[in-house]
């Protein structure tokens, strides 16, 4: 495998040079085998579904010991708690997760039969860390199109509005890449992209998650969330997929397993499960 450092975001003029789709692609399953059809209308509609249980009370124990071991690893190491990025390519049971037909079956309802996954990244919020992440979209840092790609916020922990869960601006996803400008270093922001004005794009809805559930979001649903100010960690795995068919640029292809029915392009890579 190459190893570029896929933690690097792409540059503006990358994304523009590759001349994306970004319109937003409803789901068209009048069939879903997960979801409810009520669900796929709510994506439709707001951009995303939640709450979905997910994992039990020991099932998300055991994950979450995991991670609590993980994560002193990595600071030994020198990294912080938001440095665990690409996880499922050098972490079995990240993998295990990505690929896990509990999560994989609500995706491909609204996704469609052939579905990839590629992202796999724990934003942990530390007791009283202070940092937010302004109002952005996904499909703003990644090199795919067309915009047929999603992501699930797997709670880790409980997120509340205490410690910092995720909020959304439902409905806005229809309007497609928004205008966004480089992060001010007095919003401790946790990435580098702030959009403003949010709500007039739509309605602000919270997102309270029980440790165990999770949510599902498309990638130009505008979203992010507050500091945490508390004295509880905030931690959530988030799982990126997308449809088979979209094409990504810039070696990302190499993050891709194949999740859910086939890849007939064979653009993405499909690297086995690490040790």
């Amino acid at each position: 495998m190459n190893k570029k450092d896929f933690s690097i975001i792409p540059t503006e003029s990358e994304l523009a040079a590759m001349g994306r789709d970004l319109r937003f692609h409803p789901s068209t399953n009048t069939d879903p085998k997960s979801l409810t059809l009520e669900q796929i209308e709510q994506f439709n509609q707001d951009g995303y579904v939640a709450p979905l249980e997910i994992y039990n009370d020991s099932e998300i124990n055991s994950i979450r010991s995991y991670f609590d071991d993980l994560l002193a690893q990595v600071m030994q190491g020198g990294g912080d708690s938001y440095s665990i990025s690409s996880a499922h390519l050098k972490y079995g049971p990240v993998y295990d997760i990505l690929t896990d037909p509990k999560i994989v079956a609500p995706v491909a309802d609204l996704l469609g039969e052939d579905v990839i996954g590629w992202g796999s990244h724990f934003f942990c919020k530390m007791p009283g860390d202070g940092k937010a992440v302004a109002w952005h979209q996904d499909a703003s840092y990644w090199p795919l199109s067309p915009s047929k790609a999603v992501t699930v916020w797997l709670a880790i922990d409980d997120a509340d509005l205490e410690n910092g869960c995720m909020k959304f601006i439902a409905g806005s996803q229809v309007h497609g890449h928004m205008t966004y400008r480089p992060s001010d270093s007095s919003e401790h922001n946790v990435l580098n992209q702030t959009i403003d004005d949010p709500e007039s794009f739509g309605r602000r809805v919270d997102d309270p998650l029980k440790a165990g559930q999770a949510s599902i979001h498309a990638d130009l649903l505008l979203h992010g969330s507050e500091a945490n100010l508390s004295d509880r960690r905030r931690c959530g795995l988030t799982l990126r997929y997308c449809s088979s068919d979209v094409r990504a640029d810039l070696g990302w292809s190499q993050k891709g397993v194949l999740v859910h029915g086939q890849d007939d392009g064979s653009h993405w890579s499909n690297l086995a499960r690490p040790e």
